[in-house]
């Protein structure tokens, strides 16, 4: 074994003790972790404006937007869509209207919840689904396409339609709204997203107060 010097000596005695503090220390063992990623939830496409402020209430309007409620035998007389969980106070909406001058074929159909507890969007795509498949004959065989947003009226919130290409009818189409307090879709037949969402608009304008 080689003789060390005193200056090696004590240059090594240093460096040894240098070693064992740094074990002894937790925090050198790594490097501090760098902070995960906080996610950040994406905007929804269909909130094109404010939701109106204010509880909203639904009727069965003799007249929606031009269009003119049936009755009589002839008119809808169950509830084609589970409108889900209705509690106390809670007002649901089911009724079919005929374009101007349209004394046969299919109508449109709407269906609407008002004071709704949870979260109205949640309450639109339950509504969304039933009449979904409600329209596919309860068959779905594919995927409907994309909602698209469009301008939801004076009562803000979001206005949403798509096409159901699937359907034996492939002109159908389903729109949606929600807001603070209500949820409401309805079934137009032959026709495209863009005016049914028009006039889905000038509907709910009627339906809703």
């Amino acid at each position: 074994m080689p003789i060390l010097g005193p200056r090696t000596f004590l240059a090594a005695t240093a460096l040894a003790t240098m070693l064992t503090l740094t074990a002894c220390d937790p925090a050198a063992e790594a490097p501090p972790a760098a902070s995960a990623p906080v996610a950040t939830p994406a905007r929804s496409a269909s909130s094109t404006s404010p939701a109106g402020s204010g509880k909203h209430t639904l009727t069965e309007a003799a007249t929606a937007g031009g269009l003119t409620r049936a009755t009589g035998a002839s008119a809808v007389s169950d509830v084609p869509v589970d409108p889900g969980e209705m509690r106390d106070g809670m007002n649901l909406v089911v009724a079919d209207y005929n374009r101007a001058g349209q004394t046969s074929g299919r109508r449109i159909l709407f269906v609407g919840v008002d004071s709704v507890p949870e979260d109205p969007n949640k309450r639109r795509e339950h509504l969304w689904r039933g009449l979904i498949d409600y329209a596919l004959q309860n068959g779905s065989t594919g995927t409907p396409t994309t909602a698209k947003p469009y301008q939801p009226g004076p009562f803000g919130g979001s206005l949403e339609c798509l096409s159901l290409p699937e359907s034996a009818n492939a002109t159908d189409v389903i729109c949606g709204w929600s807001d603070t307090t209500t949820a409401a879709v309805a079934l137009f037949p032959r026709t495209t997203p863009a005016d049914a969402a028009r006039l889905f608009a000038a509907m709910r304008a009627d339906l809703e107060h």
